[in-house]
C-alpha cells in the first residue's frame, strides 16, 4: 500500500462520479437542492485535470491538495464535507501508509467530517456510509467486501429520517429516499477499491 498509482485512483473516482452524475442529481432532487451530481462531477473533473501534479506530491500533501480542490470546486454543502474528508485524511496519514495507519487516519477524517457537518451516524448523511466502511477496513475486509458493505449502508439510508442538511427540512417526507452523499461515498469506495485491486 506504500506505493500506489494516485493518478489511476483519481481517474477511477472521476469516471464513476461522471457516470453516475445523473443518478446522484435525481437522488438529491428528491430531498435536497438537486445539484449534488453536477457539483460532484465538477469537483472530481477539476481534480482529474491536476492528477499528474497531485501524483507528484507525497501522499499526505496530495490528499490535502485534493481536499482543497474539492472545497473550491464542488460547492454546495458537499464541497466542504468531501473536502474535509480528504484534507483530514492528508493531515493524519503517513507518507508510506500501511493498512493500520490508513484505517486510523480514515477514522480521524470521519471525525472531522462529523464535526464540520455537526452531524453523527444515524442522521441520514454520508457518515452513515463512511463509518461502516471504516469498520470494514478495521475488520480486515477485502476491497470487494468493503464496497458491498458501503452499498448496503447507502441502501440503509432510505428508511431513515433526515436530521441534518436540507433534507431535514422535509421531516418525515425525507423517509424513503437514499442519501445522495452516502451514495457518492459508496460509489467512490467501490471505484477506488477496484482500482487498487487492479494494480500490479
Amino acid at each position: 500500500m506504500a506505493v500506489f498509482d494516485l493518478a489511476r485512483l483519481i481517474t477511477a473516482a472521476a469516471d464513476t462520479i461522471a457516470a453516475h452524475a445523473e443518478e446522484l442529481t435525481a437522488l438529491d432532487q428528491a430531498i435536497g437542492d438537486g445539484d449534488h451530481g453536477l457539483n460532484m462531477k465538477r469537483g472530481f473533473e477539476a481534480v482529474r485535470a491536476e492528477a499528474e501534479a497531485f501524483s507528484a506530491k507525497p501522499v499526505p500533501e496530495a490528499l490535502k491538495a485534493i481536499g482543497t480542490k474539492l472545497v473550491m470546486t464542488v460547492g454546495g454543502a458537499s464541497g466542504p464535507l468531501f473536502g474535509t474528508l480528504f484534507l483530514a485524511l492528508g493531515k493524519e496519514i503517513s507518507a508510506e501508509p500501511d493498512h493500520a495507519s490508513l484505517t486510523a487516519a480514515f477514522g480521524k477524517a470521519i471525525e472531522a467530517v462529523a464535526a464540520r457537518g455537526k452531524s453523527q451516524v444515524g442522521q441520514k448523511t454520508m457518515l452513515d456510509v463512511l463509518q461502516p466502511v471504516h469498520d470494514a477496513l478495521a475488520g480486515g475486509k477485502t476491497a470487494a467486501e468493503t464496497a458491498d458493505i458501503a452499498d448496503r449502508a447507502a441502501d440503509a439510508t432510505i428508511p431513515m429520517k433526515a436530521l441534518r442538511g436540507r433534507a431535514s427540512f422535509l421531516g418525515d417526507r425525507s423517509i424513503g429516499h437514499m442519501d445522495a452523499g452516502g451514495r457518492s461515498v459508496a460509489l467512490l469506495v467501490r471505484a477506488i477499491g477496484e482500482a487498487l485491486e487492479g494494480q500490479p
